[in-house]
């Protein structure tokens, strides 16, 4: 599983899902120093024959919180409010031992459904750093300001100490406008300045944070934030309650949108998806974590990604193309890398597919089939950064560390 400093080939794909609008048949592809080479007939070095495989961008998971992997299940079928305080709750015990092996298992869990790198929002940045050099996903993660838990000057001088790796960057990471004090905002905010690394914070998640901010601040939550001095090229994710007029305010930052979590944590509201690609804003998708999605799979998120829009809209405006391109375009741009397509000059991260579970075969329904019917389940192989990934390998791993978070939990009062 070591990195590929040699160029090898994809030789004589099934399809090549260049990007939503481009599939190429029966190509090859070449792979030298973690980017693709070309795209076509050319061969170099070592051949892998994938006549039975469609390829694709890697998917991005531009939200999650990968250490509740242990809460998987727990306090399920509540609202966001009472669900919070329960997790919360559970959160101020979390074993550390425990929330790293839960981490470890959302990694190979996101590998082995094609997810090439994800945006976290926890507590245990170094162990998702540790987990990139372990299994070769890319990570993006960063200590969380959350007044409840921890002192605000401690988060900043743990982040300050978190150092980068080829394949993780650090980010600062806040929970929300109204879950930190405004002093501490402002701390992050020049924190990310000075670092010079992205800040993550949920916004606009639900209805109750609108009043809240409106009420305390005279403003809406993405007008606060960027009044306060929102660093430009902040992420903001869910969004579900965000005004129209604020739309505007976002053309020089990102929003991430989870539509699963938001349905079962029963924000209502609706992301507009629409209306932000259609203004230029970058859209990337995200699962959110695996207690408040419950699955980790991004082919199952651009699914619900579409209904939800649809569901919202009364037609079908958006589309499987839309949500395609947020899970991969959008994701890589969010990081900072030119990926989410299979062209020359683009980070060698993708997903192999096999072809057989995308039927009835067709060029022309393959962004369909990618989006609407299959999952994870159909992941062959995945590349990152030119390294190959088995999945057998990934799936025997997560089995052995599934047993060990079995075993933890059964010793705690939560169940």
């Amino acid at each position: 599983m070591g990195l590929q400093d040699k160029a090898y080939t994809l030789r004589n794909c099934k399809a090549v899902l260049v990007d939503s609008e481009t599939v190429k048949l029966n190509v090859n592809v070449v792979i030298e120093r973690g980017v693709i080479r070309a795209v076509g007939k050319e061969s170099e070095g070592d051949e892998i024959d994938c006549s039975g495989l469609v390829v694709l961008p890697g998917l991005v998971n531009a939200h999650t919180h990968s250490a509740m992997i242990a809460l998987r299940g727990y306090s399920d079928d509540k609202e966001l409010r009472q669900w919070l305080s329960d997790v919360w709750a559970f959160e101020r015990t979390f074993p550390r031992q425990l929330m790293k092996l839960s981490t470890e298992v959302a990694v190979l869990e996101m590998l082995e459904r094609g997810t090439t790198a994800f945006v976290d929002m926890y507590f245990n940045p170094e162990d998702v750093r540790e987990m990139t050099e372990k299994y070769g996903i890319r990570a993006q993660a960063g200590f969380t300001f959350l007044d409840s838990m921890f002192d605000p000057s401690e988060v900043e001088r743990l982040q300050r100490g978190l150092r980068g790796t080829e394949l993780f960057t650090p980010i600062i990471n806040v929970h929300s406008v109204y879950s930190v004090s405004r002093e501490t905002l402002k701390l992050a905010f020049e924190l990310s300045r000075e670092l010079n690394q992205r800040l993550q914070i949920h916004a606009s998640e639900t209805r109750g944070e609108v009043f809240y901010t409106k009420k305390n601040f005279g403003l809406f939550p993405v007008e606060f934030l960027i009044k306060e001095g929102l660093p430009e090229g902040s992420q903001l994710v869910h969004l579900g309650w965000i005004a129209s007029w604020e739309l505007d305010l976002l053309k020089n930052h990102h929003a991430t949108y989870c539509p699963t979590s938001s349905m079962k944590l029963a924000t209502a509201g609706a992301f507009p998806l629409y209306e932000a690609i259609r203004r230029g804003v970058n859209v990337s998708l995200g699962t959110d974590g695996p207690a408040s999605n419950n699955s980790l799979d991004m082919f199952r998120e651009m699914k619900n990604a579409v209904l939800q829009q649809r569901h919202n809209y009364w037609d079908a405006r958006v589309t499987a193309k839309d949500a395609f391109r947020s899970a991969t375009t959008g994701g890589y741009r969010l990081l900072g890398l030119k990926g989410g397509k299979v062209a020359q000059g683009y980070v060698a991260d993708l997903v192999l597919l096999d072809a057989d579970e995308l039927y009835p075969f067709s060029p022309e329904r393959l962004v369909s089939h990618v989006v609407y019917y299959t999952t994870g389940e159909a992941v062959k192989k995945l590349i990152v950064s030119g390294k190959i990934i088995e999945k057998e390998t990934i799936r025997r791993e997560k089995s052995r560390l599934v047993n060990e978070i079995n075993e933890s939990l059964s010793s705690l009062s939560y169940k």
